[in-house]
């Protein structure tokens, strides 16, 4: 392969093909199978997204009904699990033990290893259903408290709220929550949906392409770019000294967290929307400190070096209003980020070829191997 094939992070490599996501970086826009990201946000549910994601169609009432009640029914894991949870160090972050989790899911999940498409659809609803479980229980028992039983009446918004308070949480914030599930759901070949293909393409199973796309989703530079803007709004702590934090930044030539994309050359679609959340959950609270915070960073970044955020920025200040630990923003991710993973995963399945790309070689071109005794 010569050197000028070589693109370093595979940016702009056509790498698979798929049905699911389409990104308009230059126009800021981006499609769940056709459907504008805004339109599902302000009509759809997470649940008939998911469907949506995982069916190719959406659904009928009749359809979605059914789906709904799948998911209602698989919501709870094995005793098994819990007792994993209880036995994991405190010193284990939530990404780590929902990896660690999921993993050990697939010996006790009913389809054991019969990895026919229709058990990996039944596999892929059970994890839809029990990622928001695995999260919320894994944070109630590091504080030293019991897990809550998944109610079946609630959504997978209102059961993750409830699952971290006990509490059936108010139907605005519900709803705030639900849309922050579909806007996560899909984003096409991102790094930990790439790292579900290439597992699912060695024809391993659905557990395992998942537990690897946690793995990639946990970094910083992914996933957890979410908990790093929040932790820079905290370290900032003031409305009146985010310029003063910005221009420091941009001076040591350091990057203001959840700003600039690999794709998307103009404003995120996604935090256009969440940028709206983040003032209405402000304004509801009577706390808009954040979102202030976060809209003048903004002004900013656009004003000194036309900079537009991504979907991590806005959703740190609506996660935070809404009470949620900022450990669990990227668990957050990761439990939206499941429709799109199986979907990409039986995709890939239905139509596999072994994803191995080759590498450009920059060592020795001959070596000898020198004994022990001359080294």
């Amino acid at each position: 392969m010569a050197h000028e094939d070589f693109i370093k992070g595979l940016e702009g490599v056509l790498a698979a093909q798929s049905s699911i996501c389409f990104i308009d970086g230059a126009a800021g826009r981006l499609t769940y199978r056709g459907i504008d990201i805004q339109d599902l946000a302000e009509n759809s549910t997470f649940e008939e997204t998911a469907y949506f994601l995982l069916f190719g169609h959406l659904p009928k009432q009749s359809e979605l009904d059914a789906f709904v009640g799948q998911l209602q029914n698989e919501r709870e894991v094995p005793t098994e699990i819990y007792t994993l949870l209880r036995t994991l160090p405190s010193t284990a972050t939530p990404m780590e033990v929902l990896r660690t989790a999921t993993s050990a899911l697939s010996a006790y999940d009913p389809d054991g290893h019969d990895n026919s498409d229709a058990a990996n659809v039944r596999k892929a609803v059970r994890l839809i259903a029990q990622m928001t479980t695995l999260t919320t229980a894994y944070d109630r028992i590091r504080r030293g408290l019991e897990p809550i039983k998944p109610d079946p009446s609630l959504s997978m918004a209102e059961s993750f709220l409830y699952g971290l308070t006990g509490e059936k949480p108010h139907p605005s914030s519900a709803r705030v929550f639900d849309v922050c599930l579909i806007l996560h759901a899909d984003h096409e070949l991102n790094a930990s949906t790439f790292a579900a293909r290439v597992i699912a393409s060695t024809l391993s199973d659905v557990h395992a392409a998942v537990t690897g796309a946690i793995g990639a989703l946990a970094g910083s530079l992914h996933g957890g770019a979410n908990q790093r803007v929040l932790e820079m709004l905290l370290e900032i702590g003031e409305l009146d000294k985010v310029e003063a934090y910005v221009d420091n930044l941009f001076a040591n030539k350091k990057k203001i967290m959840g700003f600039g994309h690999r794709v998307y050359r103009t404003m995120d679609p996604r935090a256009t929307v969440l940028r709206k959340f983040a003032r209405q959950l402000g304004e509801d609270v009577g706390n808009t400190k954040w979102y202030e915070m976060a809209e003048r960073i903004e002004q900013l970044a656009f004003a000194r070096k036309k900079l537009y955020p991504n979907v991590d920025f806005f959703s740190a200040p609506v996660f935070y209003t809404l009470n949620i630990p900022v450990d669990l923003f990227t668990p957050i991710f990761a439990c939206s980020r499941i429709s799109g993973w199986v979907a990409h995963t039986i995709e890939q399945l239905r139509d596999n070829r072994l994803i191995r790309p080759l590498a450009l070689y920059t060592g020795a071109e001959k070596a000898e191997y020198i004994p022990m005794s001359d080294r």
